[in-house]
Formats: C-alpha cells, structure tokens, sequence
C-alpha cells in the first residue's frame, strides 16, 4: 500500500491527463481524477470529489491536489463532511497541479508517509527558485571526472556525465529520485535535492550535462554509488 493521490480539476480532461503524467512515475500508486462537474461538465463537484477520496484511500492517507481556487474550496468542503479519523487521513496542500502531482507520486512511490508526500507536493511550488549551480560547501571532495567516489567524513562526492539522449527529464529524474530518497543520506546533485524529481528537473540537464553529486550520512557512499550506477546504465533507457 502507499499514500494515494486525488487530482481535481475543473476539467475532467486536465484531471485525467495529470493523472495519466504523474502515473508514469508511480506505477504503483492510486491516483484518481476528479475533473468537472457531476455530468462531465466544466467545473467541480463535492460528490466527485468525496469519491474519489474514498477510492484513493488504502488506510496510508490520501493527497488531494488541486488547480483552481474553488477546487481548493471543494476539497475543503470534503473534508468537513469526514468523520475525524477519516479527516486525519487527508491532506490538501498548497501546491502546483502538475509538478505538485509528480513530486507526490514519486514521494509515494518511494514509501514516504502522508506528511512527507504533502510536503514534496508543496515544496514543487518552489522548485523554480531552486540554484542549479554548484557544488554546496560542507561535503568531503576529490572526485574525479571519471565518476570516482571518494569518502572522507562527514560525507562522499562523485562527478558523473550523463550518457542517455534526453538526459535527466522526467522519468529519469523519477527513477534518481526515488534511489535516492530511499536511503539514509542527505544528497544533493548539482545543489539541489537529489530525493526530490521536481527540483532535478529545475537542471535541465541534457546529454553530456555533468552531475556532481555530494551526499552526506550513513548511507552517503551508496548515494553516490546509485547515482553512479543509473547514470551508468543510461537510466536504462534505450
């Protein structure tokens, strides 16, 4: 089970297509749109909406994002029609549809629990803010270009050149994220958070593009290791 994700849209076709986006992040999370009106229409809908909470719901809690003012006026309305255990499980962040649904997906593909999902969707709004220079200070160096990986307290360094066409777009930046957000480190990539897909993708970083990676905590060899090994193997894209 995971974290499941409503998305509610004035349009039924705008809800479906995040929906259809952010599933190829997140093959095994529940995500249900919740577009239009009772009868298709333009529009939102208190009973579409509470439906669709109902579905998303596998007792892990459930994320509700949102496009438009009133959609956000909706799904609060849901929430006062739950019980308070019910409630509990249901978060409404303040967050992007489109790259508010990304970050969620993979958070919860990932096995991040509610709050964490939540706020990978709320931190999407900020991603465009993001550096995408260099390196942060505080992190062992003496990586080289090569992809070497070197360890000397607190932490672990690598420099790696991304090989795959398209470089780090969406779904490999999924697959980092997700690597990368399962272990114990702290890892940032070109000094942004490396656990977090929308904030990769602030890099636009194409084929040839360098990744310096710099991790820190138990786990911060291995971070530069998988980091490493995806890159390596092209994200396993042909």
């Amino acid at each position: 089970m995971s974290v499941g994700l409503v998305i509610v849209s004035h349009s039924p076709k705008i809800a479906e297509g995040v929906r259809d986006l952010a599933a190829q992040m997140a093959a095994d999370v529940t995500i249900v749109p919740a577009g239009g009106t009772d009868d298709g229409g333009i529009g939102t809908s208190l009973e579409v909406v509470m439906a669709a909470v109902e579905s998303a719901q596998s007792g892990d809690g459930v994320v509700v994002l949102t496009d438009l003012g009133s959609a956000v006026m909706t799904a609060e309305s849901v929430l006062e029609f739950l019980d308070d255990d019910a409630r509990a499980l249901v978060r409404v962040p303040d967050a992007p549809l489109v790259e508010g649904a990304v970050a969620a997906a993979v958070a919860a593909q990932g096995g991040a629990d509610l709050d964490r999902v939540a706020a990978d969707a709320s931190a999407a709004g900020s991603a465009g803010t993001a550096s995408a220079g260099g390196p942060s200070s505080g992190v062992a160096t003496g990586t080289d270009a090569a992809g070497t990986v070197t360890q000397d307290e607190p932490g672990a360094t690598g420099t790696f050149i991304l090989i795959n066409t398209v470089g780090l777009h969406a779904r490999p930046a999924a697959k980092l994220a997700q690597a990368l957000g399962g272990l114990d480190a702290e890892t940032r990539v070109n000094g942004v958070d490396g656990a977090s897909v929308t904030m990769l993708m602030t890099l636009a970083a194409g084929q040839g593009a360098s990744l310096t990676v710099e991790s820190t905590g138990p786990d911060a060899e291995r971070a530069i290791e998988t980091v490493g090994d995806l890159v390596g193997r092209g994200f396993d894209e042909d």
